[in-house]
């Protein structure tokens, strides 16, 4: 295969004999008398391959290479020497040479040596190619396993919505006020997709509940009220095969306090996911604010009376805060 090579030497008729040898060869070439007209070229044009001269006038192929390297890595190297310096040009191959070849040149070593740096450098190439190409690949899979997931998750709340009329509005709404919430604490945007998420199934444990008290008009009795409370647990368990573990904490411990006396593991402050006290938030304001079989619907001033109450002790007190003063500012979508 025909490349295209560098001919870097201060006398013309070393540079004219190695033209001649690689013609024959079938490559074609350009020459250059010094370092600086060597960069010149090497900008001017894509390059296979350098023939470098190591002793020359002013900046002598020993210094050019490590400029040749850094700014043209996929070139190959190849060093050009009298037999006196060929311990030069072995430590030019330390550098970043692929080979030397010592003057006067031998046409046969000459053609096998140049072959060989063409031959790596196109393995090189052709491996980089490939790998982007899998990076590419692994990526597009990712995509796709994250679609399924997706379309998983959606499926899961679908299923609980057609169980529970109740659960479809309020797990939209907890998704949008979790979402505004991260948003306002600067939560990172990755983190954010995962609250999204979290928010439209953290009820999705309720799929485990008895219906009949689940939609119980009354009081719930002791016994039914820790049934209810299996909920985070059992949706920790429907997740696991297919959710990543912080969206699974997150679902898992909704029903956390800030002061440890939550459940379902009594986790407290820090310890409790953020995405989990966030959730929590949301949860809880929604939960007030909806009209239920067993209770009527707080107003939204009375929710929000609630959840100062409830600052430090049941809620995280910077969520609580960052959730308040986004109600203070505008009409949100995650209101009734």
């Amino acid at each position: 295969m025909s490349e295209r090579i560098l001919i870097v030497d201060d006398e013309s008729g070393i540079r004219a004999l190695l033209g001649i040898s690689l013609l024959k060869m079938g490559h074609i070439y350009n020459e250059a008398s010094n370092a600086r007209d060597a960069l010149a070229q090497l900008e001017s044009g894509d390059y296979g391959l350098v023939l470098l001269d190591i002793s020359m006038p002013g900046i002598t192929g020993r210094e050019l290479l490590p400029v040749i390297k850094e700014k043209y890595p996929d070139t190959a190297v190849i060093m050009a020497t009298a037999l006196s310096d060929a311990s030069t040009a072995i430590a030019c191959m330390k550098e970043g040479a692929y080979d030397y070849i010592t003057k006067p040149f031998d046409f046969n070593d000459l053609q096998t040596s140049i072959n060989r740096a063409l031959e790596k450098r196109r393995l090189e190439l052709e491996n980089r190619e490939y790998k982007e190409h899998l990076e590419e690949k692994v990526k597009a899979q990712s995509d796709k396993i994250r679609q399924s997931f997706f379309n998983a998750i959606t499926a899961l709340a679908y299923a609980l919505e057609a169980r529970d009329t109740y659960t479809s509005g309020h797990s939209n709404r907890v998704t949008e006020a979790a979402v505004a919430i991260a948003q306002k604490t600067g939560v990172p945007m990755e983190m954010v997709e995962t609250i999204r998420l979290a928010g439209k199934v953290h009820d999705i444990g309720k799929i485990g509940i008895n219906e009949n008290v689940l939609n119980k008009p009354g009081k719930l009795a002791l016994d039914e009220y820790e049934h209810v409370k299996r909920h985070p647990e059992i949706g920790k368990h429907i997740l696991e095969p297919i959710a990543d573990d912080v969206l699974i904490s997150i679902v898992a411990h909704h029903h956390e306090r800030y002061d440890g006396k939550g459940y379902p593991d009594g986790l407290k402050e820090s310890d409790i996911p953020l995405g989990a006290r966030i959730v929590a938030v949301a949860d809880a304001f929604d939960a007030m604010t909806s009209e239920r079989p067993y209770r009527a619907a707080l107003s939204r001033e009375q929710a929000l009376e609630e959840l100062k109450k409830g600052r430090g002790t049941q809620f995280d007190p910077d969520v609580t805060d960052a959730f308040i003063s986004l109600m203070g500012k505008q009409e949100t979508s995650f209101q009734k």
